[in-house]
Parts: structure tokens; C-alpha cells; sequence
């Protein structure tokens, strides 16, 4: 993790094969939807730096999903679904799959859909239904989870029900200055010869697949690139779907033009990969006080310098956010426009197969190649459990207390708070080793299980690509150990060249996987290596069994499904109890008006007497709109609560009267049209006798000029 999670979801691409399988050109149906549900933009906490005080305050950007579809002539079908999510937890999947099942019958399972948060750490979270990933949300929240599940249903629907004949096409770019490793050293433990055939200590190559209907009118765009969602810190309180969520915007504004963010044909998507020890930050770690750099392995840094943060390109969260996301988009519509000499595209062809399997990984018990004695070895998981390292956080965002990254030895106080929780076993201690144990989550079984122990497995191919869906966050080279196997596999198995993607954070959240020797190290991301050393050599063990049963044809035993824990999860947040207004002013009066005119550049701020946002979430609508003046009876909406220029800031003005004040700030970019404006407000209130009830408010014009 970095812990966290909410959404709004776009639907994208669904495909159906319907010409000859392996041939040069293969005819597909396309169909693109989109359905917005963003969770709780208030009083909820966010699911990512695990930090109370992260509570949200209001809304930046809105989240999207996106997902394709792609059906063959035998009617083998394959749904994968982006959500700017900071993961996804299989009760999510289960009821998203319950709802299709509903409409469709068998059509859908949990074995042909994927669902993969991109992992912005700036959205509601409350939805994993484990405990140790929302007691940071102060359990699970309700509202939260309906907002994702029917979202991500609503985006698979409408895809779905929009099939045209299309076709697909893989392309791949190099993009630079986006991505760091935050963990250089951990990577250094991997051996030289394997390091040496890498340029780069992360991935920098961003994969792509073009969607185009029968007529080759582009229909959207999926794009994997290996980066933490991080830009914003854990200082921010306004919902966003961050850089990965910002560069899908950028991507769709190119082709949906004149139309405000969620809406318009085009579907651009920004997805997970192998991004486990992946930072934004670019600048690199220093000092918070003193700037100078921290300590490479402890990421510490010396008494009265500050704390270790990582940050850049930009000057704040907002501007580097938005240099990372246009690197981004950037290098998506390069591939696009097809108008490099550095990118290579072909079209992918070929039937559809998936294959998914449950494993229990504490009781996974396998054997494993050694190649340095020549001989097999055993190999097992452990129970869930949590290092040292994991409560010093990352350079992204640094834990408390006196922990640091790279903790190999336990501290007798720390020991003895741990054993009060919750004591591990000396098997466990054994198991997990040169891992000190913090927290024994696999032990902890109140009120329900901390961390999961069944995890899903899966794998989508389409022709000749296979897309790998992983429980967690994988780091760099254990997601290119992954990819090289799989590939190998079927390769040997099938005996056709195959291209495989690294699809993280899907279906279920397991923290992180690191390579064996990346464990040994213990920093941030191989303390929160849940199941022990052997974690990714049972992943490339089970990934080879998948792959080889799914080139053959062959089914494998469903494996022990997850525990369904719906009617036990417990929560801390309170609903929202009553909405109050000053007497003689209204829901919807306007506070603070706009000033009569405005330059570019220039910040626009309205305050409104409000009602709590969560009363009324406004799937698919806004919760303002910056509308321009087109005629005398005429308003055309401009920008709205999922536009970059636009922040929705909701303040608590006083807690026992139930008073609230909605603050709108628009900032007027280069490209705005002069002419004249006005803002207006939707909310709901909470009346104190029940009931909720819809208001509207509505601003004074103004004008804004070129100079």
C-alpha cells in the first residue's frame, strides 16, 4: 500500500471475435460505456498513507473505472475492469459479478472478469473487508462500497450492451522522467547478471492497447505503466484520482472534445503494473528541514533535519501531480498518433482463454529449482504478518515513531505491545525470518480476519497476450521475474510468442510481493511481503501451473474460496445525523459571491450555505457547475466537480447546529473562453425531523476577460 480507496467508473471496450482465429486481420465487437460512482468526498477517511488525520474535506478530481470487453466467435468472453481505486477487495468483485450474473446469467464469473484499483491514495477507503486495511478508515463504510460495486457493474453493463465490430492493437513506448525506484538498495540484492539486463532500476515502458471499430475510428485506450498514484501526499484531503487518474482525464479530453470529464465516446485508461517499489517523486528523498539526502537504507534521516520525503517534479503536490499525469498522457497519444519512429505497433489476434484459482498461500506447499545446488527445493507460506519496516512507511509517505526501513532485529517494547495484540508462534517467527514480526495478522481473528489468507489468481488471454492479475502490489523485478516466466511457459506450452502485462492490485489486496533477495533486505515493501520469503516463488510456481493448464485447455480445482464476511464487517463512522442552516438564510444562499470580473489565471471563489455531501453522492451528475452564457435563455455547463480547474472544499462551520459552508474554486486556465459566468451548487440536506431533501444555490455572473 500505501493504504486507499473510492470511485466513479467509466466503462470501456468490449470486444467480439468474430473472423478467422491467427489470421493477419481479426474482426472484433467494440462498445464503449461509462458510469461515474464516486464514494464519500467527506468526513471518510482515505485508504492509502493510513493516516487518521487524512480525513477527507471535499473533491478535486471524481474517479473513474474503465473496462473492456472482448468476446471470440466459440463466445468466450473476458471483462477487465481499471477502477481509480487504491486496490480492490474480493467482496467488491463478488457483488459486482452477483449483479452481472443477475442480468446476464453465466455469461460472467469470477474466472473472465478482473477488476484492478490503479491505487490513487487520495479516495475513500472502507471496503477491503480486512481489518488491518480499514481500521485506518475506521472500519468499513457502506456507502463506499455500493458507490464501487455499482460502478464497476454499471462500466462492464454498458460496455456490454454497446458491441460494434472492431479490432485491437498492442503498442509499447519508452516514457522517462516519471518513475524512481524508492528502494535502490533493496533492488541491488538481486543478482548482477539479472540487473544487467535492465537499463533501468524500474520499468519505464508504457504498454498500450488501442481499441477501433470496423471502420478503424478510435474507441479508447488501455495503458499499463509502473508508478505509485503518490504525487498527492498524505497532507492532501480532497478526493482525487491522482497522477494515473489525471493522465486518463488528459488522454480523454484529446479525443472527447467539448465535453467536460465522464463524458464523450472515447475511453482512455491509466492502469496498474508492477509498481511496488515505484515512487512519482522523481526529486528524490530528503530532508524535510534541512534537505539534505536521507540515509539509503533506513530512509532516516539525522535529529533535527525533518523527515525523509521524497516529492517532485513541481513545486507542490497539485503542479507535480499534473507534470507526471501530462508525461503520462503524453506518451499515450505518442503511441496514438503513431507518429514515432520509437514506438512499434501490431494488431493482436487469436482466440480468448482465462483461467483463475483461490490459493491458500499459509498452506502452500511446493517445491522450487535451485539452481545454485542443483537441486529442488521445498517451499511454503507462512500465516499472514507484518514487519517492522511497514510502520516506517516509505519516502512517500513516512510512518511514526522511531521505526525505519530496513529492521531486521525486534525491540523488546515493541515485542511486548505485539504479544498483547496478538502473539505469533515461534513457527511463525521461524517462518517469516530475517522478517521481525510486528503484527501477527494471520493470527488475529476479532472481530474477523485481519489480512487475507485465500488469495486470487488469474489469468486473461486475448490472441496472443496474456494479462497476469496479481493480489498485490508487485515490486519491479519481481514483476519482470513473473513476466519472463510466463511467458516462457507458454511459449513451451503452446509454442507461440506471447506478450504478458502485469496487472496489478487486482481482485483481492494482499500488500506487497518482493523477490526473495529484496526480502532479505526488510525495507518498507518486504516487511509488508505478508507470507513470508517464499511469497513470489509460490506467485512464479502458481502463475506456471496457471499458465500451462490455460494454453492446454485444461481446468484446474477452483481452490478454497475467500470467507464471505459482508454480515460481520463493524464501523466506526457515524452518518450523517442533521443539516442546519442560519435563520433567514437558506440552503443554497450564497455566502461569498464572485467578484464582477476575472483575468486567466485568476482564481474564482464561491461559498455556499451547504448541506453534507454525503447525503447525496451524485453518481453520474455534479455537485456544481461552472456554466457559460450562451444566449438570454441559454447556460452551457463548462467545467464540473471532476474538472482539474475545479476544487469543492466542504467546511464544518458548526458541529452542534449542524452548520455547513461549501467553498467552489475555479481556476481560470489559458484556454478558457471569455464571456460571462456564473456558478451553481446541487446538494441535499438532512432535515432534523427525517427525511432528505434537494436544494440548489445559485452565484452572481461575472465576466471573464483576455486581459
Amino acid at each position: 500500500m500505501h493504504w486507499q480507496a473510492s470511485v466513479i467508473l467509466v466503462a470501456l471496450v468490449t470486444l467480439c471475435l468474430s473472423g478467422v482465429l491467427w489470421s493477419c486481420i481479426s474482426a472484433y465487437q467494440v462498445g464503449v460505456g461509462r458510469a461515474d460512482s464516486t464514494g464519500p468526498p467527506v468526513e471518510i477517511h482515505f485508504m492509502g498513507y493510513a493516516n487518521l488525520k487524512q480525513v477527507g474535506r471535499g473533491l478535486h478530481l471524481r474517479q473513474f473505472a474503465r473496462a473492456f470487453v472482448v468476446e471470440d466467435e466459440n463466445h468466450k468472453r473476458v471483462a477487465f475492469v481499471s477502477v481509480d481505486a487504491g486496490m480492490m477487495g474480493y467482496g467488491v468483485k463478488r457483488e459486482v459479478v452477483k449483479r452481472l450474473q443477475a442480468r446476464y446469467g453465466d455469461i460472467y464469473t469470477a474466472d473472465n472478469v478482473v477488476i484492478s484499483g490503479t491505487h490513487t491514495h487520495s479516495a475513500p477507503g472502507g471496503f477491503l473487508m480486512h481489518l488491518l486495511y480499514d481500521i485506518s478508515i475506521l472500519g468499513f463504510v457502506p456507502q463506499t462500497f455500493e458507490a464501487l460495486v455499482q460502478g464497476c457493474y454499471l462500466s462492464i453493463k454498458r460496455a456490454t450492451d454497446n458491441m460494434v465490430d472492431g479490432r485491437i492493437f498492442l503498442s509499447r513506448t519508452t516514457i522517462l522522467n516519471v518513475n524512481i525506484n524508492r528502494s535502490p538498495t533493496s533492488y541491488l540484492r538481486n543478482p548482477v547478471e539479472e540487473r544487467a539486463q535492465y537499463e533501468h532500476d524500474v520499468d519505464k515502458v508504457l504498454t498500450q492497447l488501442r481499441f477501433v471499430d470496423s471502420e478503424n475510428t478510435l474507441l479508447g485506450a488501455f495503458n499499463w505503466y509502473a508508478v505509485h498514484p503518490t504525487s498527492m501526499n498524505n497532507t492532501n484531503k480532497l478526493v482525487t484520482s491522482d497522477n494515473m487518474g489525471y493522465a486518463s482525464l488528459l488522454l480523454e479530453k484529446e479525443y472527447n472534445t467539448n465535453k467536460v470529464p465522464g463524458k464523450g465516446k472515447f475511453v482512455g485508461a491509466f492502469c496498474s503494473s508492477n509498481l511496488g517499489d515505484v515512487s512519482p517523486n522523481i526529486m528524490g528523498p530528503k530532508c524535510s528541514i534541512s534537505g539534505n539526502d536521507c540515509d539509503l537504507l533506513t530512509s532516516k534521516c539525522p535529529q533535527k533535519e525533518g523527515e525523509c520525503f521524497a516529492s517532485g517534479p513541481g513545486r507542490d503536490m497539485f503542479e507535480s501531480t499534473e507534470i507526471i499525469a501530462s508525461r503520462l498522457a503524453d506518451g499515450a497519444l505518442r503511441l496514438l498518433n503513431d507518429n514515432s519512429q520509437e514506438t512499434t505497433s501490431r494488431e493482436i489476434v487469436g482466440e480468448l482463454a482465462y483461467i483463475h484459482q483461490f490459493v491458500d498461500m499459509p498452506n502452500y506447499n511446493g517445491t522450487t529449482y535451485n539452481p545454485l545446488q542443483r537441486k529442488l527445493d521445498k517451499i511454503r507460506g507462512c500465516l499472514p504478518a507484518m514487519g517492522y519496516s511497514f510502520a516506517a512507511g516509505t519516502t512517500d509517505g513516512p510512518g511514526a515513531f522511531s521505526f525505519e526501513q530496513g529492521t531486521i532485529t525486534g525491540n523488546a517494547m515493541w515485542n511486548a505491545v505485539r504479544d498483547f495484540i496478538v502473539p505469533p508462534t515461534q513457527e511463525d517467527i521461524s517462518c517469516h525470518s530475517p522478517k521481525p514480526i510486528l503484527l501477527a495478522t494471520g493470527r488475529a481473528t476479532f472481530p474477523y480476519e485481519w489480512q487475507p489468507k485465500i488469495v486470487s489468481t488469474q489469468l486473461l488471454k486475448i490472441g496472443d497476450l496474456i494479462l497476469a492479475a496479481v493480489p498485490g502490489e508487485f515490486t519491479t523485478m519481481a514483476g519482470r521475474r513473473l513476466r519472463n516466466k510466463i511467458s516462457a511457459v507458454a511459449v513451451a506450452t503452446g509454442g507461440k510468442d506471447t506478450e504478458v502485462i502485469i496487472a496489478g492490485l487486482s481482485n483481492i489486496y494482499t500488500s506487497y510481493i518482493t523477490t526473495p533477495e529484496e526480502y532479505q533486505a526488510q525495507r518498507y515493501e518486504a516487511a509488508s511481503t505478508i507470507f513470508g520469503p517464499n511469497t513470489h516463488t509460490i506467485y512464479m510456481d502458481v502463475f506456471e501451473q496457471l499458465t500451462k493448464a490455460m494454453i492446454r485447455g485444461e481446468r484446474l480445482p477452483p481452490g478454497p474460496a475467500p470467507p464471505y464476511m459482508n454480515d460481520r464487517m463493524l464501523s466506526m463512522n457515524t452518518g450523517v445525523i442533521f443539516d442546519g442552516h442560519p435563520i433567514g438564510k437558506d440552503f443554497g444562499f450564497v455566502k461569498l459571491q464572485p467578484k464582477k470580473s476575472y483575468q486567466i489565471n485568476e482564481t474564482v471563489v464561491v461559498t455556499f450555505i451547504a448541506g453534507n455531501p454525503r447525503n447525496n453522492l451524485f453518481p453520474e451528475k455534479t455537485y456544481f457547475a461552472v456554466e457559460r452564457k450562451i444566449n438570454e435563455e441559454r447556460w452551457k455547463v463548462a467545467y464540473t466537480d471532476a474538472s482539474w480547474e475545479t476544487k469543492f472544499i466542504w467546511e464544518r462551520v458548526h458541529l452542534i447546529l449542524g452548520f455547513s459552508d461549501i467553498h467552489i474554486h475555479w481556476t481560470i486556465g489559458t484556454n478558457t473562453l471569455p464571456g460571462e459566468y456564473r456558478i451553481r451548487h446541487f446538494g441535499n440536506y438532512k432535515y432534523i425531523l427525517g427525511g432528505i431533501f434537494p436544494y440548489e444555490g445559485i452565484s452572481n455572473s461575472f465576466l471573464v476577460t483576455e486581459d
